[in-house]
C-alpha cells in the first residue's frame, strides 16, 4: 500500500490532516509576541503584518522587526480590540502615530481616537490650546467627523489634522472669511460677506478648485452669507452686492458642483424687511429631508428674524416662523432630538420647538428659568447654540451650558399625542475651565468640542476626561 501523502497516521490507525498552527510568533526589537493569523489580517492588505500570516513565511523562522516593542504591544492590542489600551496614555501621540505609519495602521489609530462613541458630553474638559499664527482672531471654524479642525483667521485658513498635533496654513484671496465648511479633511467651501463668490478650496495645495457665483437679476456681485450641506448637496446663501436681493442655491456635491436648484429667491422692494433678511445659518435636517434656513436683523425697532424649513425637492416652505418678540440670537436643529432650539436675544433663555408638532402659532417652550427678558439688557446677544448627538450646547458669555433631555417613561403615548418634554441644564468643565472671554464659535468633530473666544488668537479643544489622550 502506498504511503499517505501529507497525512500523519494517528495512534488509532486512521489518517488525519496534518495540523497547521494558527499561532504566529513575531520578534520585535528582541521581544517575542504571539498572536493569531486572524488578528494580523485585521491590519489590512496594505500592512505587511497581514502578510506575516502567510504560511510561506514559516520556513524563514520567527520574523524579526527592528522597532520599539513597547509601542508594538499597544498597536497589537489595538488590532485585537479596536481600541487603544489605557497604557497608551503614557506615550506621546506622535510616537504612536510614527510607529502606526510604519506598520500601516494609522487608519486604525484614527478610528480609535475619533470614534463618536468616545464623545462623552458630561466629561468634557478643556485639554488643548491650539495657537494660530498672525494677529487675526478666528472668524469661522469647521470640523470633520475624523476630528480634524479648520480655522479661518483673517485671510488665512489653518488646518489641524485628526491628531491636532500637525497643522498647515494657506493664504486665501479673501480679506476676512465669514463662512467655512469642511467637505472633507482636505477640501472646504469658503465665503465672505464682503468678497464675491463661493470658493471650493484645496486645503493641502492651497488653491481654489472652483469659484461659484450667483447670477442675480441685477448682474451685481454676490456675497456668501452661509454654507451648509447634506450627503448629496451643497447649500449656499447669497446676497447681492447691492443688498436688494438674496437666495439659497443648491449645488451638486458629488464632484461637479453644478447648480441643481434655487430656493428662497427674494427681490426686495421698498421697506419689505422680511424678505431683506438673508439666511445666515443653514442646517440639514436628515430625518425630515428638510433644510433649515434662519436669519435675523437688528435695528432701531429691535430684532426680527425668520426660520424656514425648506423642501428642496419642491422648492417650497414646509414651515415658517417670523420672530419679533424675543427673537433668536442663535438657532439650531437636532436630528436626534427632533427639535429646534433657540437662544432668545432679549432673555438669553433657551427655547425648544418639537419638530413633530410644529404649528403656525408660537411653538416655543422655554426650558430655562423663564425670565421675561423685558429689562432691555438683551442678555442673549452673542450667545451661540449648537446640537451634537443627544445634547444641545449653549454659550453664555464665557461659559458653556449642556442641555439634555430627561426621559420620563415613553415619549410617545400615541401617534398624535406627545408628552411634554423635560430638559435639564449642566455647566460644563472644571472650575478653572469656566469664565474667560466671550465664546464666539462652538464646533464638534470626532470626540472633541472646539471653542473659540473673542480676542483670542487660539482655539480650545475640549476632550473627555475619561478616555483618550
Amino acid at each position: 500500500m502506498p504511503p499517505y501523502v501529507g497525512l500523519v497516521p494517528p495512534s488509532n490507525g486512521f489518517p488525519e490532516k496534518k495540523f497547521e498552527s494558527n499561532i504566529i510568533t513575531i520578534d520585535v526589537g528582541g521581544q517575542n509576541f504571539q498572536t493569531t493569523k486572524q488578528t494580523l489580517a485585521l491590519a489590512g492588505s496594505k500592512s505587511f503584518l497581514s502578510r506575516l500570516s502567510d504560511s510561506s513565511f514559516a520556513q524563514f523562522g520567527v520574523p524579526f522587526i527592528d522597532r520599539d516593542p513597547e509601542i508594538f504591544s499597544i498597536l497589537l492590542s489595538l488590532l485585537r480590540t479596536g481600541d487603544l489600551p489605557s497604557k497608551a496614555r503614557t506615550f506621546d501621540l506622535e510616537d504612536l502615530i510614527t510607529e502606526a505609519q510604519f506598520y500601516g495602521l494609522e487608519n486604525l489609530i484614527v478610528s480609535s481616537q475619533t470614534n463618536p462613541s468616545q464623545f462623552e458630553a458630561f466629561n468634557l474638559e478643556k485639554d488643548l490650546i491650539l495657537p494660530l499664527s498672525g494677529r487675526d482672531f478666528p472668524s469661522a471654524i469647521s470640523t470633520t467627523p475624523y476630528g480634524s479642525v479648520h480655522v479661518a483667521h483673517g485671510s488665512k485658513i489653518t488646518s489641524f489634522d485628526w491628531s491636532l498635533r500637525r497643522k498647515s496654513t494657506i493664504l486665501t484671496q479673501f480679506n476676512a472669511i465669514d463662512s467655512l465648511l469642511a467637505l472633507s479633511p482636505s477640501v472646504a467651501a469658503v465665503g465672505a460677506t464682503d468678497f464675491s463668490g463661493l470658493q471650493i478650496l484645496d486645503l493641502e495645495k492651497g488653491f481654489a478648485r472652483e469659484t461659484i457665483n450667483w447670477e442675480n437679476q441685477m448682474k451685481s456681485s454676490s456675497t456668501v452669507q452661509a454654507i451648509g450641506s447634506s450627503p448629496e448637496f451643497l447649500f449656499t446663501s447669497f446676497e447681492s452686492g447691492r443688498r436688494n436681493s438674496n437666495t439659497i442655491m443648491v449645488f451638486d456635491l458629488q464632484g461637479s458642483f453644478l447648480p441643481i436648484a434655487e430656493i428662497g429667491h427674494n427681490e426686495i422692494y421698498g421697506t419689505d424687511l422680511d424678505s431683506a433678511i438673508p439666511a445666515t445659518k443653514l442646517k440639514w435636517v436628515s430625518n425630515y429631508n428638510l433644510l433649515m434656513a434662519s436669519g435675523s436683523h437688528g435695528g432701531p425697532s429691535g430684532f426680527m428674524g425668520n426660520i424656514r424649513l425648506w423642501d428642496i425637492r419642491s422648492g417650497t416652505v414646509a414651515w415658517e416662523l417670523k420672530e419679533k418678540r424675543d427673537c433668536f440670537s442663535d438657532v439650531t436643529v437636532s436630528n436626534n432630538l427632533s427639535a429646534i432650539f433657540k437662544v432668545g436675544v432679549n432673555s438669553g433663555e433657551v427655547f425648544v420647538s418639537d419638530l413633530r408638532k410644529l404649528s403656525s402659532e408660537n411653538p416655543w417652550i422655554c426650558i430655562g428659568d423663564k425670565r421675561k427678558g423685558n429689562n432691555g439688557k438683551k442678555e442673549g446677544v452673542g450667545c451661540k447654540i449648537e446640537s451634537h448627538g443627544n445634547q444641545v450646547f449653549c454659550s453664555k458669555g464665557g461659559d458653556v451650558e449642556l442641555w439634555s433631555e430627561i426621559l420620563l417613561g415613553s415619549s410617545r403615548s400615541s401617534e398624535d399625542e406627545l408628552q411634554e418634554r423635560v430638559f435639564r441644564r449642566n455647566l460644563m468643565g472644571r472650575v478653572k475651565d469656566t469664565g474667560g472671554g466671550r465664546i464666539t464659535h462652538l464646533g464638534f468633530g470626532g470626540k472633541n468640542m472646539i471653542v473659540t473666544r473673542k480676542d483670542q488668537q487660539s482655539v480650545e479643544v475640549w476632550q473627555s476626561s475619561v478616555r483618550g489622550f
